[in-house]
C-alpha cells in the first residue's frame, strides 16, 4: 500500500448529525434496501434520529438483512418488489408524489437508479438542472468544504456551473454560514487564453456578483490557493475574501472534481456526505465505497434539505 494513503478511518461530524436533527428525520426512500450496505445506513440514520427509511426492494431480503442487525423494522413501510427496475421506479414515484423527502440508492446499478429518478412520470424533474455536491469534512474537525460537481455532470457548461453556485450556497446557508466563501478551481489565480477553465472562472465569478448571489466567489484559483494561507501570505493574496479559507469549490469537470474528492477521502481521511440537488427532492447517489460514515453524513444533508 502506497504511503500517501490515510489509515485514518472517517467520522461524521457530531456538528452535522445535530444540526440536521433540528430539523426532523426525513423520510427516505431505498431503492432496493435488502442488501447489507443501504440497510446498515438506514440503521445508523434511524439511529441517529435523521431518517425514517422507507425500504423499497425485495421483502424476503430486507427481513434478511435486519435480523442480521438485530433490528426491528416492523415500525417502518416496506414496499415489495422485484428486481432493479421495479425496484428504483418504485422508490422514485414515492419520492415524487410526496410521500418520501429524500430518494437513496441502494443494491442497484446507478443508470438504473438515475434512470428511474429522471423519469417524468416519477415527479421528481423540475426543469432544474440537477447537480452534485459533497460535503468533506476533515477527520481533525476542523472546517468542512463542498465540491460540485464531482459525481454527475461530466463536462458542466456555464449555466450548470451557475446552478452549481446556487446550490452550494442554499446548502451552505442550511449549514451556518451567513455568506459561503466559493473557490473555482483552475490551476492558476490569473485568467490565461491557454487555459480555458481559468477565463470560465473569472466569467463565472464576475456573473454570481452581478447577480446577487449571498455568498463570495473568487476565481480562477488553484487549489494551494484554496486551501492555504500560507500559500496565499507568500502570494500576496490577503485580500481575496476566498484564499485561503473557501467553503466550497466549483469545479470546470468530473475529472478534476471526482480526483479532488477521493484525495480529500483517500489521502486526508476525510468524511464525504454527498447530495444531488435540484430535483422536487434530493437524492442520494451513494456508493459500494462509501463507509458508514459517508452514508450517514448524506442522510444529515438530505434531512437538511427535505422541503417539510
Amino acid at each position: 500500500m502506497t504511503g500517501f494513503l490515510s489509515a485514518i478511518s472517517p467520522i461524521c461530524p457530531p456538528a452535522l448529525i445535530d444540526l440536521a436533527r433540528t430539523k426532523g428525520p426525513a423520510r427516505v426512500a431505498i431503492a432496493r434496501a435488502g442488501a447489507a450496505l443501504p440497510m446498515e445506513a438506514a440503521r445508523d440514520a434511524a439511529d441517529a434520529g435523521i431518517m425514517e427509511p422507507i425500504f423499497v426492494g425485495e421483502k424476503g431480503a430486507i427481513h434478511a438483512e435486519a435480523e442480521k442487525l438485530g433490528w426491528d423494522i416492523s415500525a417502518f413501510r416496506l414496499v415489495d418488489t422485484t428486481g432493479e427496475a421495479e425496484a428504483g421506479d418504485a422508490a422514485a414515484r414515492l419520492t415524487g408524489a410526496g410521500e418520501a423527502d429524500a430518494l437513496m440508492k441502494g443494491h442497484l446499478h446507478t443508470d438504473v437508479f438515475m434512470k428511474a429518478a429522471l423519469n417524468r412520470e416519477a415527479g421528481l424533474r423540475t426543469g432544474n438542472r440537477l447537480v452534485h455536491v459533497f460535503h468533506i469534512s476533515p477527520p481533525d474537525g476542523g472546517r468542512s468544504i463542498m465540491i460540485s460537481d464531482a459525481a454527475l455532470n461530466v463536462a458542466p457548461d456555464m449555466e450548470t456551473r451557475k446552478v452549481a453556485v446556487q446550490s452550494v450556497t442554499r446548502l451552505g446557508h442550511l449549514l451556518g454560514l451567513v455568506r459561503p466563501r466559493i473557490a473555482v478551481l483552475s490551476a492558476t489565480e490569473t485568467p490565461i487564453p491557454s487555459m480555458p477553465s481559468s477565463g470560465e472562472a473569472r466569467e463565472l465569478a464576475i456573473w454570481a456578483t452581478e447577480a446577487g448571489i449571498e455568498a463570495d466567489i473568487s476565481g480562477p484559483l488553484a487549489l494551494d490557493l484554496i486551501l492555504s494561507p500560507e500559500a496565499v501570505a507568500v502570494k500576496g493574496m490577503q485580500d481575496d475574501p476566498v484564499a485561503g479559507r473557501a467553503d466550497a469549490i466549483i469545479v470546470p469537470d468530473i475529472v478534476s472534481g471526482n480526483a479532488l474528492f477521493k484525495a480529500l477521502v483517500y489521502l486526508g481521511g476525510g468524511c464525504a456526505g454527498g447530495v444531488v440537488m435540484g430535483a422536487a427532492a434530493p437524492i442520494l447517489l451513494t456508493s459500494r465505497a462509501d463507509p458508514p460514515s459517508a452514508r450517514l453524513a448524506s442522510a444529515a444533508l438530505a434531512a437538511l434539505l427535505k422541503a417539510r
